[in-house]
């Protein structure tokens, strides 16, 4: 018969070894590239897509909710026991064994289920592409080209945006876009969708998201309360991060990719919108002049679409927002992107990389 104490340490040094062990793995860009991100993890995302993918609602939300109800009790409890004097010393252990056993399981089931792809190769490696510093020329050059890409494609995405209001169209043909993707280059296959409204989009737009990835349920949420023109891409980002695209730019670029191959319009003016203001700021930043010569040679409803853009988050500004920016940008600095926030401005170093190889047409 095992007794209490050596049960105790068993349950201890389980989850202890598996941290270490992911921990170790995660050290081998290429190792998990081979045998978890093209491996184990297409195998185990598309198992909790077709689990609970066909639900009409999120259940991810749904156990977020329910954490933060659990966090809600639990802070009234402990608030109860201090003003009651009922705090022990073997309160304090048992909570703080009791946490870090829980930031254990929790470290552990994120990472097998999705986190690992924050140390692959990645999508630059699967592509071939040459992604290293760029010249101001370069940046110039992307941003002429996307702005090329807006003008053109002003007055008949219009024609075709006010279906972006019907949810099931929107992620139907986000969907779409990677199918036709992928009869080019199948690493972008997308089997099992699961892509949803998220249940807090109203609380995103005060906290400043426009979509995430649950990594416990598969799921693909969008904030479906921003503007319309830019939920496809959004959508199209949200879904690269399925694919296993965990760094932002990588997600970015992935969600560029399958925008610009869609047949609808609005799509593809979401994906340039988008990938206009990561690369004009980057310009600005390089050379302010040229960028606002760039910016002023935007047709008038162009530069309409970014002011509705400004007012509409103008007008949900909260001080909460910073709060969650930064730690925000932790987080994904701890996960192996050490410019934080400023990742999702990096894909333009796959967009120069990319006119690099395929020229600016193919821009």
């Amino acid at each position: 018969m095992i007794s209490t104490g050596k049960r105790s340490l068993v349950s201890w040094m389980v989850p202890i070894f598996l941290v270490v062990a992911i921990k170790i793995f995660s050290l081998f860009p290429g190792a998990v590239e081979r045998y978890y991100a093209t491996g184990i993890y297409p195998v185990l995302a598309r198992l909790l897509r077709v689990l609970f993918g066909w639900l009409p609602f999120s259940i991810g939300d749904i156990l977020y909710l329910i954490v933060a109800i659990w966090l809600v009790v639990g802070l009234i409890i402990f608030f109860k026991k201090l003003f009651r004097r009922e705090l022990t010393r073997s309160y304090f252990q048992r909570l703080g064994s009791s946490f870090l056993r829980l930031a254990l399981y929790v470290y552990i089931i994120f990472n097998l289920f999705w986190g690992l792809n924050y140390n692959r190769r990645g999508i630059a490696y699967q592509l071939e592409l040459e992604v290293k510093p760029y010249s101001t020329r370069d940046l110039c050059d992307v941003v002429q080209t996307v702005v090329q890409r807006l003008n053109d494609l002003d007055s008949v995405s219009r024609i075709e945006r006010p279906q972006l209001k019907e949810r099931n169209f929107l992620f139907a043909s986000s969907v779409e876009s990677y199918r036709i993707l992928s009869d080019r280059d199948l690493i972008f296959t997308y089997p099992s969708p699961s892509v949803k409204s998220s249940m807090f989009s109203t609380l995103g737009n005060y906290l400043g998201f426009t979509g995430y990835y649950n990594p416990f349920s598969g799921e693909a949420q969008v904030n479906t309360t921003v503007p319309v023109f830019i939920q496809p891409f959004t959508t199209c980002h949200e879904i690269g991060h399925q694919l296993g695209y965990a760094k932002e730019n990588e997600a970015n670029f992935a969600g560029y990719l399958s925008g610009k191959s869609s047949s609808n319009m609005a799509f593809r003016y979401s994906v340039y919108f988008d990938v206009y203001i990561y690369a004009a700021s980057q310009l600005y930043v390089r050379d302010s002049t040229l960028a606002i010569t760039l910016r002023n040679q935007l047709r008038p409803a162009v530069r309409k679409d970014f002011l509705d853009l400004r007012k509409f988050f103008t007008r949900y500004e909260s001080p909460l927002e910073p709060f969650i920016r930064r730690l925000y940008g932790r987080y994904l600095k701890a996960n192996n992107q050490p410019q934080g926030i400023l990742t999702y401005d990096e894909v333009v170093a796959w967009l120069v990389a990319y006119t690099k190889r395929y020229g600016n047409d193919a821009l």
